[in-house]
């Protein structure tokens, strides 16, 4: 852990080297993420899910559904990555996406999503070739990523988010 809240686990790397032996662990990262998120958000009051994880930060409920739509894109981005030459992907405006009506839902909405997403991502993640994890797909903002990158990406986005919530729990006592 950093002292850094933002980053509580440190910040991510796209340019950092993936090596093979680095996929089995992101995969389980991947496959892990809704039962982790679940556990971290268990048993919070609404007062504490509308608790910022840190000042001027998004809410804990926030955050959630936040990682819902961000592996909600990310999902995609992998199959276009799969089944396109080399596809420009679509960013969006997540600091504007925590604001819209639903993700003042409750996380229940979102855990479920993660359930299924997560269940079919990770079938996905182990049935791939050596040489589909070397495929890429262009991001308008990052450049080009391989989908080895991108694993890479969201086994720490899941641990990034859930360490938001783990370390305000345990700074606040709850």
């Amino acid at each position: 852990m950093t002292a850094d809240l933002r980053y509580p686990v440190g910040r991510f790397d796209y340019a950092a080297p993936v090596t093979e032996a680095m996929r089995a662990p992101a995969i389980a990262a991947v496959a892990e993420l809704p039962g982790r998120m679940r556990l971290a958000a268990a048993g919070l009051s609404d007062a504490r899910l509308d608790t910022p994880y840190r000042p001027g930060g998004w809410t804990v409920r926030q955050l959630v559904h936040h990682v819902a739509d961000s592996h909600l894109n990310a999902y995609i981005r992998t199959k276009l990555g799969l089944t396109e030459d080399a596809p420009t992907i679509k960013p969006y405006e997540q600091d504007l996406w925590a604001f819209l009506p639903d993700s003042r839902l409750p996380i229940d909405v979102s855990l479920a999503i993660l359930d299924g997403l997560h269940a079919r991502w990770t079938d996905l993640w182990r049935a791939l070739t050596p040489g589909q994890f070397a495929r890429v797909f262009h991001h308008p903002e990052i450049g080009p990523a391989t989908l080895d990158a991108h694993l890479q990406m969201y086994a720490w986005h899941g641990r990034h988010h859930v360490a938001h919530i783990t370390e305000l729990r345990r700074r606040e006592g709850w």
